[in-house]
């Protein structure tokens, strides 16, 4: 299987990379399925990486239809080591303006129907997740968008619904009220796997509108959504070009890295084997 140390998920209007070399098309497959769509590794800027749609060409997936374990797992077993992801969010602060590209460093997790777990299945683990994501990538990619003629904003606290549907006004100012910055519905669950899978993972998060809190602003449709993205998918690729050097020189945060080396607690004569097969190569420790 072709390799990479970088992985790239493109959300909602970034499903391809711009400038690519050395193009190789795979379909991996994995103990949790085959991922979203087939993994294009490339060359950019002189940086092997693994880019993923989301939501496969065409836009085909739900968030909640997502197979973000057989994504990540496709991505660990390929070699990642660190996810560049990017998103489409709305903003739930009026300092935070459609267009703006924000580096979130903390999450509240809304949704409720998607498998968000490698554990289970007769092997159990708890893996620390205080802080959600690689801040060490975050802070690059935010000293990389300095460059770049977009606004843009370092910290902040995102929440993820489950959708499809946009919030409620009373959901709206419910997140308003935890002191949440942002709403999307695709950062979790694969946070949450990347860290079980001992990944870096940083969020690049695009403004496309004020959820529906805002008075003097529409209520967030599709139509503005995809208006926006459109407007900035040009500035996501020169950002993700800019910024693949440093972070492929980056030290790998070995506390992520080893974040599920001794978390599994049930014992070792307990584990099922079918289990430990499924798991290795995935997950560390077991």
């Amino acid at each position: 299987m072709d390799s990479a140390k970088i992985g790239v998920i493109g959300g909602s209007g970034l499903y391809a990379v711009e400038g690519l070399k050395e193009v190789k098309k795979v379909q991996p497959s994995t103990p949790f399925g085959p991922p979203s769509d087939e993994i294009t590794v490339a060359t950019l800027g002189g940086v092997r990486l693994a880019f993923l749609p989301r939501h496969g060409l065409g836009h085909r997936l739900l968030p909640t239809e997502v197979p973000s374990r057989a994504n990540i797992a496709a991505l660990k077993l390929m070699g990642v080591e660190k996810i560049l992801s990017f998103s489409a969010v709305g903003s739930l602060r009026q300092e935070l303006e459609p267009r703006d590209f924000v580096i979130p460093d903390q999450l509240v997790d809304r949704t409720r129907h998607r498998p968000d777990t490698f554990f289970g299945e007769g092997v159990v683990g708890h893996v620390a997740f205080a802080d959600p994501f690689a801040n060490g990538l975050g802070r690059i990619l935010y000293e990389q968008l300095q460059g770049l003629p977009v606004r843009s904003h370092l910290g902040g606290t995102l929440v993820c619904m489950e959708g499809p549907l946009f919030s409620t006004r009373a959901e709206s100012e419910l997140y308003r009220s935890w002191g949440c910055d942002l709403i999307n519905m695709s950062a979790l669950p694969e946070s949450k796997l990347a860290r079980e899978a001992g990944i870096e993972y940083a969020l690049v998060c695009m403004v496309t509108d004020y959820d529906c809190w805002h008075d003097s602003h529409e209520s967030v449709d599709i139509q503005m959504v995809i208006a926006n993205l459109l407007a900035n998918a040009g500035h996501a690729c020169e950002l993700l070009e800019r910024a693949l050097p440093a972070v492929a020189a980056a030290p790998r945060d070995r506390a992520i890295a080893e974040a599920s080396r001794m978390a599994v607690i049930t014992a070792p004569e307990k584990r099922p084997a079918a289990t430990v097969a499924k798991l290795r190569g995935i997950i560390e420790g077991v």
